[in-house]
């Protein structure tokens, strides 16, 4: 469960503004299953690959999304291996894990504004329902709500990039959680990549966004997790670079083994 909760908070750092050559510095906080978080994401974009640096405490978690080599790599801080994962197999493994027919989403602008590190944002309220499992796909039924407040930026620079890369990656069937993770919970995972791509479609670049995840199901156990499993999260944009970023930035360091997961 505390990967889950992570993995949630981790993708609070993925909606950071993005631009082709881009370093974001990025405040989250969030709070779920009894635990709160704070950390700060530096998330960076070049091309087709995009790195996201979490720091929480002592520790620094590195993801890697490499969408034209099909290429995922996870690795922290505390020891010099990396994680891998070939992304066209495991998205054909999400798709027979579950069932995406009874999903409902969408991105509805609220006709709010507000000013976000100097710039005019949209208001957008996000609504994804989805059936889903805990525990697999014979695991617990429950059903995903995901709401929240985003904040949009049209025309700034690095927009084209931004849905680009995203679009991109959601066609090829990308998740942008952990995998380990996303195969406890696949519904959720499933979920975040269509909140993406229905973001792609306002045309801009979320400059902050909000993402409360709760459960509800029937039953007394999937009322009890329904009520734990309540996931909140914030963002907030602290500063943006443009300088060039060196391509062995989107590698995983030397030394480093790698290990092939499936």
């Amino acid at each position: 469960m505390k990967r889950l909760i992570l993995a949630a908070f981790l993708l609070v750092g993925l909606a950071a503004p993005s631009f082709a050559d881009v370093t974001v510095k990025s405040l989250a906080g969030g709070k779920g299953m009894g635990m709160s978080t704070n950390m700060t994401t530096i998330t960076y974009i070049k091309g087709n690959k995009m790195r996201t640096d979490t720091v929480t405490g002592d520790t620094t978690r590195t993801m890697i999304f490499d969408v034209d080599a099909q290429r995922l790599y996870s690795f922290d801080s505390k020891k010099k291996e990396a994680d891998a994962w070939d992304m066209q197999a495991f998205g054909a493994s999400m798709v027979s894990a579950v069932d995406t027919s009874e999903m409902k989403a969408s991105v509805k602008a609220n006709g709010q504004t507000k000013m976000i590190a100097g710039k005019s944002a949209s208001g957008y309220d996000l609504l994804i329902t989805m059936p889903t499992t805990i525990g697999g796909k014979e695991g617990m039924k429950l059903t995903l709500n995901m709401t929240g407040p985003m904040w949009v930026v049209k025309g700034a620079p690095g927009t084209a990039e931004y849905l680009n890369f995203y679009k991109g990656a959601v066609e090829k069937g990308w998740i942008f959680s952990d995998p380990r993770a996303a195969k406890g919970s696949p519904g959720q995972a499933k979920a975040i990549a269509e909140m993406y791509r229905e973001l792609a479609a306002t045309g801009g670049i979320p400059y902050e966004m909000e993402m409360n995840i709760k459960m509800s199901g029937e039953g007394p156990m999937a009322g009890m997790m329904a009520k734990m499993g309540n996931i909140s999260s914030t963002t907030t944009v602290q500063s943006v670079e443009t300088a060039t970023l060196a391509a062995d930035l989107f590698a995983v360091p030397a030394g480093y083994k790698i290990k092939e997961q499936k």
